[in-house]
């Protein structure tokens, strides 16, 4: 079974600082996450390539496959779920505090691994790797298209239909670890 791990960024959004969230479409933007009204922005990342160019749920958590090591076995989630975020946005991952969401099971069949973090990540421009298709098949001609063509904070509510269905759950641990967060911090004296 693949095995892919990332990274999910939050923020409180544009209601809890006054910054304007960036809208991922033309719609109204809503970010009510259920968390005392506070706002919470998700760093997500669009699919590159034709494949994913038309289709409604075409982002996701940066993230990509672990590699297997001269020894045979998996490398660490954490240090691919770093180097692919540098692949996919174009800058290094945010040196903060992460922590493990979970393993999420894809449609696919696929697992990965989310750790998160808050941060406070800017990217003026995407500079992704890239991915070689033939195009088109059977012709012999292979054109070269960017792992990621598009990333940006998104309110939390908008990013649940955006991502990949299998992620939703992701965004969800997210709310709950953040919950759990703020019920502690209630608690302590």
């Amino acid at each position: 079974m693949v095995t892919s791990a990332g990274l999910l960024l939050y923020r409180n959004g544009a209601a809890a600082d006054g910054r304007e969230a960036r809208p991922a479409s033309d719609g109204p933007v809503t970010s009510d996450d259920g968390r005392d009204g506070t706002a919470l922005d998700v760093f997500i990342a669009h699919m590159g390539g034709p494949f994913w160019r038309s289709r409604p749920r075409a982002w996701s958590i940066p993230k990509g496959e672990l590699e297997t090591l001269p020894d045979g076995s998996e490398e660490d989630a954490f240090v691919a779920a770093t180097r692919e975020f540098a692949e996919e946005i174009g800058v290094p991952a945010p040196d903060v505090s992460y922590r493990e969401l979970g393993t999420f099971r894809q449609s696919s069949g696929k697992r990965v691994v989310v750790f998160a973090a808050a941060s406070a990540l800017e990217v003026e421009r995407v500079r992704s790797a890239t991915f070689a298709l033939e195009l088109p098949r059977g012709s012999g001609r292979f054109v070269d298209f960017p792992e990621v063509d598009d990333a940006r904070w998104v309110p939390l509510h908008d990013a649940r239909a955006l991502v990949v269905a299998g992620q939703v759950a992701a965004l969800d641990a997210l709310v709950a670890l953040l919950a759990d967060d703020a019920a502690r911090a209630d608690r302590e004296p």
